[in-house]
């Protein structure tokens, strides 16, 4: 099967995945098909999704509402997870892609997996490694931003210490100046070498006295 017969399924996890990846993990996907299904799950009453707000258009991602009805459960795994079978015995996905660091989905992998459908994962480094190994593939979220991501600011350095006292500015003659400058300049010197003279032998002569 070529890529672009290849129809991909994006599940994210919006609850645990941060927005600044969406880049790199878009340009990653391409390589493997056409994602054809681009959901994100999550609560977005909550100012924590904020930043995924505009990226949602960008890249045509359908935010899915799920609210958090208890504290401490997080009821957006729930809701991906019933969506990600319902498009699994569609077949019409070649792959899934799981966009989380939560142990929680390692059921989910193999599953889909078990179908006879690639998995990708993507995730932080602190994803378990039940997680990892239940998918086909699984790339970290450093390694997206190294590759497709913003270039890294090179290492602080420190700036060369200024040099004291008053710096000496000389002027950018135009051409049909220069000639000017250089009489000047001239001048200048013989005027200091006279100065430097008259001085040594007034104090030749002091001495003398």
């Amino acid at each position: 099967m070529t890529i672009a017969d290849s129809s991909l399924a994006l599940l994210i996890d919006g609850d645990n995945v941060s927005p600044k990846i969406i880049a790199g993990l878009m340009a990653e996907i391409a390589n493997y098909g056409t994602a054809s299904v681009r959901r994100i799950y999550g609560d977005w009453t909550s100012p924590s999704l904020k930043g995924w707000k505009s990226c949602l258009l960008n890249h045509s991602i359908t935010p899915i509402q799920q609210f958090a009805y208890t504290t401490g459960k997080n009821a957006t795994d729930g809701a991906m997870i019933i969506d990600a079978m319902d498009l699994l015995y569609t077949g019409r996905f070649s792959s899934f892609c799981l966009v989380s660091s939560d142990s929680d989905f390692t059921r989910l992998a193999s599953r889909i997996r078990e179908q006879g459908v690639m998995v990708y994962g993507f995730g932080e480094r602190k994803t378990s490694n039940a997680f990892v190994a239940a998918c086909d593939k699984f790339m970290y979220f450093d390694v997206l931003n190294i590759e497709f991501g913003e270039p890294e600011k090179p290492p602080y350095a420190a700036e060369a210490p200024k040099p004291y006292g008053i710096p000496i500015v000389v002027p950018d003659w135009p051409k049909k100046d220069r000639s000017i400058q250089k009489h000047v300049l001239e001048y200048v010197w013989r005027s200091r070498a006279q100065v430097t003279a008259t001085i040594g032998l007034i104090w030749l002569m002091l001495g003398v006295i």
